[in-house]
């Protein structure tokens, strides 16, 4: 029992009777166990304690099962909820299930089914940080070569491996720091062509005349400053992959003759007269949005279909935040090696901030943080001191509400609900849970403002007239 030892189950029923009963059940089963008689107290207990399950009945006063289900999703997402029904509420409680609830028993129950079924939600949620450290150790391999384990995620690298064995060009769009170069490397390792070159363009790095001769090569001769004959990038990739970043940004000389070559694979060096051959795959990218610079002339529609048989959407971080745990340790394990410095991991409240953080600069800009973090930290563990400034301040900002001093009691109740309900994406039910109070309140209270305000421009109004 010493593994079961640890686990904490909280029991929240409004019969004492229940809660008694329960407690000394799952006590002698080795569990520790938390009591709540109301939904309300059960969210306190969620916000200060840790909790492994929560064995809640459904039917209670005030904040009935599905409610805190709801609610607890909010505040302890991870916290496995099996809900306690009669037979009569049995498909309200199959309906929880869609809302996150592990499973749920009907009363009366036995000792063995209700021990068993707390045995299970432990199952489950040990299996969901296994195959977390699974994905972890898979990332760190390299066997991928890409970070993560969240849907959006799989579904890339499920694409990526679809087309890798195929001839097709693939046009990979998304915003900076998303990982473009990184999904085109690895649809190139699995790919037929894996045994040859792959070569990388930058084509927003370099000028109009550079890049020309960057992907064609030139002659000796050709220009001021070419004293011999240099191969371009489509001779280096020949039998190869060659992946063009940023294609958006090329000028309408070098479409031209980037079409060229993808429709005769044919070319010319730079001040040369020989044409050459190149039998190369062609990966793209861009954050331009190619299909508005076809209508505002600035793409050649007809390279733009050449480039984009197959495009793939690399999602931004802010929308795979289940990653960014993964994404950490896997640059911390990098740059505490490069930096010679041991670093066991970051503090809760350092990773609370990075899940919630925006990341406009995705990836790119966590990795830059993270080596930050490892070259300041005088600590073993990275703490909020190692962050930068405006990314601690802005979460510090985002979790308080600032009341100035003065506020008419309205606006700060005004304030409050809105905030309330911007976090709960609008659930009206969950805020007023949240709040303590009942959803009627929630609709009386923001009709009351909205009338107000409507007063208010009215008299506006009149008084500017």
């Amino acid at each position: 029992m010493n593994n079961i030892a640890k686990q904490t189950v909280l029991i929240v029923d409004d019969q004492e009777s229940i809660r008694v009963a329960l407690s000394r059940m799952l006590s002698k089963e080795g569990y520790e166990v938390l009591l709540a008689d109301e939904g309300e107290k059960a969210l306190v207990v969620l916000r200060e304690k840790k909790v492994n399950v929560m064995l809640s009945d459904l039917k209670m006063p005030k904040m009935d099962g599905l409610q805190l289900l709801k609610a607890s999703k909010l505040v302890k997402p991870e916290v496995e909820v099996i809900l306690i029904t009669a037979h009569g509420t049995i498909e309200k409680a199959v309906g929880a299930m869609k809302d996150g609830a592990y499973d749920f028993i009907t009363k009366p129950f036995k000792k063995i089914v209700i021990v068993n079924m707390i045995k299970k939600a432990l199952e489950k949620q040990a299996l969901v940080v296994e195959n977390r450290n699974l994905h972890e150790q898979l990332a760190h391999s390299g066997q991928s070569g890409i970070i993560g384990q969240s849907d959006v995620m799989g579904d890339v690298i499920k694409l990526a491996e679809q087309v890798a064995p195929s001839q097709a060009s693939v046009l990979i769009q998304g915003e900076n720091g998303t990982g473009k170069e990184s999904i085109a490397s690895l649809i190139h390792r699995i790919g037929a062509r894996s045994d040859k070159p792959f070569i990388k363009v930058s084509c927003a790095a370099l000028p109009d005349t550079l890049l020309e001769s960057e992907l064609f090569g030139y002659e000796k001769g050709a220009f001021t400053g070419a004293v011999s004959q240099k191969e371009g990038r489509f001779e280096l990739a020949n039998e190869g992959t060659l992946f063009l970043d940023e294609i958006g940004e090329i000028t309408p000389s070098i479409q031209v003759k980037l079409l060229r070559v993808l429709q005769e694979g044919e070319f010319e060096r730079l001040g040369g007269t020989k044409v050459l051959r190149s039998n190369v795959r062609i990966i793209s990218a861009t954050n331009v949005n190619l299909e508005n610079a076809i209508k505002q002339k600035r793409f050649r529609e007809d390279l733009y279909y050449r480039l984009n048989v197959i495009t793939m959407n690399m999602p931004p971080l802010r929308e795979r935040r289940e990653d960014i745990p993964l994404l950490i340790s896997h640059f911390l394990k990098i740059y505490q090696e490069k930096n010679n410095k041991v670093v066991d991991g970051i503090s809760e409240d350092v990773l609370d901030i990075l899940t919630d953080y925006q990341w406009p600069g995705n990836v790119r800009e966590i990795k830059n943080i993270i080596e930050r973090a490892v070259v300041l930290t005088q600590d073993r563990i990275i703490t909020q001191k190692d962050l930068p400034e405006n990314i601690s301040k802005k979460k510090a900002e985002e979790r308080k509400l600032t009341i100035p001093f003065g506020m008419p009691l309205r606006e700060i109740e005004k304030k409050i609900i809105i905030e309330t309900l911007r976090r709960s994406k609008g659930d009206k039910e969950i805020t007023a849970n949240l709040l303590g109070i009942t959803p009627r309140t929630i609709y009386r209270k923001m009709n009351s403002l909205e009338e107000d305000e409507k007063q208010e421009q009215e008299e506006d109004v009149n008084i500017n007239g």
